[in-house]
């Protein structure tokens, strides 16, 4: 759904209306959410928009590019919603993603079940683990509750109505009072879970369903297997979502400071005042793009200069929580992808070569746990230089420690006295400047000039 703040915090509103702090549906307490699965402590997520990713928009061809993103460091595929797509009041030609009318199939678009599995075998034969964007909160028109299960759905005057103040008309609201649809529901999650071993979900406008429903769906699939449970609550308003049922939220705020920091309007210093704060062993996910701001705001370039991107990718690679990519990052695609048509990305339009450096950076992520994410990542420490424009923080393990600093502008800073956080043994694993980077590099001296855009993994 359209990923715009404003929309969000108003829709979080009535969510919080609606719903409450917590749930009121169960008077029962619930139990805390399980801790995240053990893979997902260096999880390189990348958001497959398998429409556009290739000119065919198939299961089938899409498998063809899975080696190219395992060998990137790629490690965790998230696909937008895979299901049919309802044809009752369709937007566009092809319609959204998240109008769904079968829960149980997939969109004829992208093939058929048997070419899921197929594309599931390979990918799970590789070692990539999967999610699935689940759409909770509301059915397309042409879904078959509508007319078996009327009673499912939020009704007003005897008639099925759209969630309320969002203006998505081509979506029917669900009712969460009604206990065999709840049941349903979970039961439909189960079914990728137990006959396609779906490793967890990004759970679309998770505020708009009740806690309780996300805690119930969470414990029956943990039955299964351990599952990770991505929630997107833009708001980031209602921590009871991450303290019975989720691992991870959406690092919207830091996104859009980090935009902010990229043409010079915020300095690298006010993204403490973003950072999100979570349950403990929860996460945020960091991004610099996603389908929403794509195809609704901007293009990643848009959003960040082009000499600004390394220095950019390797700090959501180095913080607290889980980097995520979009179709298209790889290359910096310079372009806004359709929603509800084919548009399909032109892998031969490459505004910057980005895969180098994300290969680098999974890479050093999977080979020093103080990157990891989670319960089991390094502590966070944020280190002063002294300047707005610097930002340095180390992460640290029980056996090693992971020195992070950069400079967030386009300015030359010189003279920055780096004694109190360098002792002159640390070796460099990473280190950049001006658009470029390097495996290595020289250990800076005391007193540091910072070029534009510099930036420099160490460890000691």
């Amino acid at each position: 759904m359209k990923n715009i703040l404003l929309t969000a915090l108003f829709i979080g509103f009535i969510s919080f209306i609606r719903f409450g702090a917590g749930s009121v549906l169960k008077a029962e307490t619930l139990e805390p959410a399980p801790s995240a699965p053990d893979w997902v402590r260096d999880a390189v997520l990348y958001e497959v928009n398998l429409r556009q990713y290739t000119e065919e928009g198939s299961f089938e061809a899409f498998s063809e590019h899975l080696e190219e993103l395992w060998d990137m460091g790629i490690n965790t595929l998230w696909f937008m919603p895979i299901h049919p797509i309802s044809e009752t009041n369709r937007l566009g030609s092809l319609g959204s993603y998240y109008s769904v009318s079968d829960y149980r199939d997939v969109n004829p678009e992208f093939g058929t079940l048997a070419d899921f599995g197929a594309m599931m075998d390979q990918a799970k034969g590789m070692g990539f683990h999967v999610i699935l964007d689940w759409v909770a909160n509301h059915t397309g028109w042409d879904n078959a509750w509508i007319t078996e299960h009327p009673d499912w759905y939020t009704q007003k005057e005897g008639k099925i109505i759209s969630p309320e103040g969002t203006g998505w008309n081509d979506v029917a609201d669900l009712n969460y009072e009604v206990e065999a649809m709840r049941q349903e529901m979970i039961d439909c999650m189960r079914f990728w879970v137990s006959e396609y071993d779906i490793d967890g979900f990004r759970c679309d406008y998770a505020i708009g369903v009740p806690v309780d429903f996300w805690a119930e769906a969470r414990q029956e699939l943990e039955k299964i297997k351990p599952v990770f449970f991505l929630e997107e609550d833009l708001p980031g308003q209602n921590r009871k979502l991450l303290e019975e049922a989720f691992d991870c939220n959406y690092s919207c705020k830091y996104y859009e400071t980090l935009i902010q920091v990229a043409h010079n309007n915020k300095t690298a210093d006010k993204l403490k005042m973003y950072r999100l704060s979570l349950p403990e062993g929860d996460f945020p996910m960091y991004y610099l793009d996603n389908h929403d701001v794509n195809s609704y705001d901007r293009t990643i370039v848009e959003a960040f200069p082009q000499e600004s991107l390394p220095a950019m990718w390797t700090h959501i690679f180095t913080m607290p929580g889980m980097p995520m990519l979009y179709t298209g990052d790889q290359i910096s695609y310079n372009h806004k992808m359709a929603f509800m048509e084919k548009d399909s990305v032109d892998w031969g339009e490459v505004s910057w070569d980005a895969s180098p450096l994300i290969r680098e950076l999974s890479r050093i992520r999977r080979e020093n746990p103080a990157l990891y994410t989670g319960r089991e990542g390094g502590s966070f420490e944020e280190l002063p230089l002294g300047n707005k424009k610097l930002l340095a923080y180390q992460r640290a393990s029980e056996d090693r420690q992971i020195l992070c600093v950069f400079n967030l502008s386009a300015d030359i800073i010189e003279d920055v006295d780096l004694s109190s956080c360098l002792t002159g043994t640390e070796t460099v694993l990473l280190s950049g400047a001006e658009g470029a980077f390097q495996t290595g590099g020289d250990l800076p001296e005391q007193n540091h000039t910072f070029l534009p855009w510099a930036f420099m993994i160490l460890a000691r």
